[in-house]
């Protein structure tokens, strides 16, 4: 086994789990290589596989016949997929740590989005989506776990910048969509938008997953359970907050382009989804480094009515500053949601924190569309302002989080079977477990 060189910022790092697994002959590892992969994976599965359809969506109507309500069934079945997909990585951890279904999984991502240009059928359409959630969910998991292995003993910020690649792959394939809405179809879209995908999954091809851990000494089982506090009252206004937010803000992560549309240039609503995704790519560093100095409540409460205001404001105000502002507000706080109320989840020590809120994050997913689906006879603006009501609430589960809330709990490490001591780098690899199947 070779010994891990300089972490990022020059310090000394002495070996640690992340080259369990690595040949004695292997090249030296490199903190921002491995980065540049996980940020193109992501790109791949997050920010064009499930993403992309966003700004397709307004082309699908106008040329492809594709009505209002079959956008959102196509918009569900990607959901339902994506939550098949984590709950298969959860239940299946050696699928977490295969480079075999790494690499599977973006092939058959690019395969279902050129699939999407050969058809025209609905149910075809529907199977598609689908698939594409699943396997985005697996590049998801995938990704993020071996970006919490490998870069645990380094720098907090590296994961937070790998993370930004849901955002380089959203603002890449809207800037794609953008210049094919005057020089191409629907159909060139879902083609360019494969070719990029391929483009990523290249550059992705290498990256490592999750080292197996070895067989480390048991700790006795536990004769009582945790002496820690009861977190239940806290953990179910975050459970709560969470789940409405996975309502409101896929709605508008999925009808934003064509709300804008409806009132404006075709082309401003692409535009506007390039700035999603530029203003997503540092997000989930600034928040990392604003919660060194606010908690993670405060910062949840502030995120939620930043992005409530977001989504509200193209059906309140129209025009373009109102669509671009829109824009920002909502690609600045998404992703940085789920950083800080998964972080909240894994602080309070309730027991499956992180699975828990995964699981109502994605039912939430899945419930936006349908629950929207009703206004959209009359346009998007009204599905936009419920989007933005349910967000408001989340809010106000976020508010009565921040009662009485524990900052601190007593270190309850060595009540759980089997727990390691804390390594030196955990703080990060703690900050960066939040990201897991959550986004």
């Amino acid at each position: 086994m070779g010994t891990d060189t300089d972490g990022a910022d020059g310090d000394p790092v002495t070996p640690c789990p992340r080259s369990v697994g690595r040949d004695p002959g292997s090249l030296p590892f490199s903190p921002w290589k491995h980065v540049l992969q996980a940020s193109a994976a992501l790109a791949a599965g997050m920010g064009v596989g499930r993403f992309v359809y966003t700004p397709i969506l307004p082309l699908m109507h106008a040329q492809a016949g594709l009505s209002a309500g079959a956008g959102a069934n196509l918009a569900t079945a990607n959901y339902v997929g994506y939550l098949a997909g984590a709950l298969a990585g959860t239940v299946a951890p050696r699928l977490v740590r295969s480079s075999a279904v790494l690499r599977g999984s973006l092939l058959a991502l690019v395969a279902s989005l050129a699939g999407m240009a050969l058809t025209r059928s609905a149910v075809v359409w529907l199977l598609l989506r689908l698939g594409a959630g699943a396997v985005s969910a697996m590049i998801f998991v995938i990704a993020a776990s071996s970006l919490l292995s490998h870069l645990r003993e380094h720098p907090a910020h590296l994961p937070g910048w790998a993370f930004g690649g849901v955002g380089t792959g959203i603002a890449l394939s809207g800037l794609l969509v953008l210049v094919l809405r005057t020089a191409g179809t629907w159909r060139s879209a879902w083609w360019a938008s494969a070719a990029l995908a391929l483009l990523l999954t290249l550059v992705a091809w290498s990256l490592r997953p999750e080292a197996a851990v070895g067989p480390g000494p048991t700790a006795p089982a536990p004769e009582r359970r945790s002496s820690g506090p009861r977190t239940h009252r806290w953990f179910n206004a975050l459970f709560v907050s969470y789940t409405l937010e996975g309502i409101g803000y896929i709605i508008a992560g999925t009808f934003l382009v064509a709300a804008i549309n409806q009132t404006l240039p075709g082309s401003i609503g692409s535009g506007a989804w390039v700035l999603v995704g530029l203003a997503a790519i540092p997000s989930s560093a600034l928040w990392a480094g604003l919660g060194r100095r606010w908690s993670r409540p405060d910062l949840l409460l502030a995120a939620l009515v930043v992005q409530a205001v977001g989504i509200a404001l193209p059906a309140l105000a129209g025009g373009v500053a109102a669509a671009l502002i829109s824009a920002v507000l909502f690609g600045a706080t998404f992703i940085g949601v789920s950083t800080l109320a998964l972080g909240t989840g894994a602080h309070l020590r309730f027991p499956r924190a992180v699975g828990l809120l995964t699981a109502g994050y994605s039912v939430g997913q899945i419930l936006g569309p349908l629950v929207a689906t009703p206004l959209l006879h009359h346009g998007y603006h009204r599905a936009l302002l419920l989007a933005a009501a349910v967000v408001l609430a989340a809010a106000l589960a976020a508010f009565l989080l921040r009662v009485g809330f524990p900052h601190t709990l007593p270190d309850t490490a060595t009540d759980r079977p089997g727990a390691r001591p804390t390594a030196p780098g955990a703080r990060a690899a703690g900050r960066g477990s939040s990201f897991r199947a959550g986004a």
